[in-house]
């Protein structure tokens, strides 16, 4: 057994275990304290040599793939570090609260997974060496996904260490999911929330005892660290569910995001104040001020999401170059115990120390910088405070009027039954929002 993965450690405990080296065992140990002790599974964030992860579906082109049952999976990353190395993926599957599913792994995967991502190629003409890795579900050895629910993907080398892993979803169309945007029903917060709205019908499936079968996760912008989950149907006649909650089901409404372009890295672009060429191109963007107590402005996003794109390339997945991305917030003072950071789609939202941004006393701003693709990226900056939460619009503001992507992913476990399906998605932006 060369990895080792979260649901797997029956099967692990049942083979020879002297056959495993002592890093593997203790990842195997650790795992099952996890399990025990937290319960749900989290994603592990690359470290800082995989850059660029992009992970869709084929006719997505967001970075958390939600994909229809038989629909093809595609993973793609970066490793900066210049030695061809060895990669290999595991699938598992979970429950909807992301605790280890009871089902085995024939019953969820056709064909077999712990195999190595054989699809690779080197940078051309950049300052930037790195090997670019692919990888498409259904391939020659895993032949598809069989069940719909939780999946964790995650990325081993070979030496046995975890590289990342990252969350996706697999739905039937069993049932309509309507999805509808309003103004905030509290009073309080109508100038900065927003609301989503939910009915869920179809005449072909009885749902039984919906109020304990019936769980439903909603994502605003494909950020899973600000999901709202296992909120119950409010109403039930026959088999419609209807979800008009005041305040469960609101999301604090942000602002749009920033951006920068910098598909030609010899010249300053959108967002590029000037550039410097070192060992690589270092990028400086200007200098960003709070908009917390500014009007709201409209300007178009993509939600959070990246675009990898360079001028006069014929391939950007190897040609694109990368460079070092200098941010610059003029903000006041963080208390104590506060932290600033700038994040997005590039990289999963993770809050991470490198792109937590630290405070230059000869600039008077916070600063931050990392190596980033060439391309076209959203970002904000955000705060967290002293006790841990996730402040999104200290900085930004909230704005009733920002345009938000929603998707509401409905999951069914009837009396009985093993494992939580994913039985139908729906969506829906702001841009139509209503009183």
């Amino acid at each position: 057994m060369s990895k080792i993965s979260g649901t797997n450690f029956v099967y692990i405990y049942k083979s020879n275990i002297t056959q495993m080296t002592l890093k593997s065992l203790s990842l195997f140990l650790f795992l099952i304290v996890s399990i025990t002790m937290l319960g749900q599974v989290q994603e592990t964030n690359p470290p800082n040599y995989i850059k660029t992860i992009t992970f869709k579906g084929s006719q997505q082109e967001s970075q958390l793939p939600i994909l229809r049952l038989g629909e093809p999976l595609f993973l793609e990353f970066d490793a900066l570090n210049g030695r061809e190395e060895d990669f290999y993926y595991v699938i598992e599957h979970f429950n909807y609260d992301w605790t280890p599913s009871p089902l085995a792994k024939a019953e969820y995967l056709r064909g077999f997974d712990n195999q190595r991502i054989f699809d690779y190629e080197n940078s051309f003409n950049t300052y930037q060496t790195y090997s670019h890795y692919s990888l498409r579900i259904p391939n020659q050895q895993t032949k598809g996904i069989l069940k719909s629910g939780n999946y964790i993907i995650s990325i081993w080398n070979d030496n046995d260490e975890m590289m990342f892993s990252r969350k996706f979803m697999v739905y039937e169309e069993a049932v309509n999911v309507g999805v509808s945007i309003k103004r905030s029903r509290d009073v309080k917060f109508i100038e900065q929330k927003q609301t989503v709205d939910i009915v869920i019908a179809n005449n072909n499936f009885n749902f039984n005892n919906p109020m304990e079968t019936v769980k439903t996760l909603i994502i605003q912008n494909n950020n899973l660290n600000t999901a709202i989950t296992d909120v119950k149907p409010q109403y039930i006649l026959g088999n419609e569910l209807t979800y008009k909650y005041v305040s469960e089901t609101s999301f604090w409404a942000g602002n749009e995001y920033r951006f920068f372009e910098n598909k030609d890295v010899r010249a300053a672009n959108v967002g590029v104040q000037f550039i410097d060429l070192q060992d690589i191109y270092h990028n400086y963007l200007f200098l960003n001020g709070s908009r917390a107590n500014a009007p709201y402005t409209y300007n178009p996003d993509i939600n959070g999401n990246f675009v990898i794109t360079a001028i006069d390339r014929e391939n950007v997945a190897i040609e694109a170059d990368y460079t070092m991305i200098h941010y610059k917030l003029f903000y006041p003072l963080l208390k104590e115990g506060e932290r600033l950071y700038v994040y997005g789609n590039f990289n999963n939202y993770a809050l991470e120390p490198e792109n937590q941004m630290t405070y230059n006393e000869e600039s008077n701003a916070y600063e931050c910088a990392f190596r980033m693709k060439q391309g076209f990226y959203n970002y904000k900056y955000v705060v967290v405070e002293k006790d841990g939460t996730l402040n999104e619009g200290a900085v930004s503001g909230d704005f009733w009027q920002t345009e938000n992507n929603y998707k509401v992913l409905v999951y069914y476990k009837d009396l009985g039954a093993r494992f939580d399906r994913l039985i139908g998605v729906g969506e829906a932006s702001s841009v139509d929002i209503s009183n």
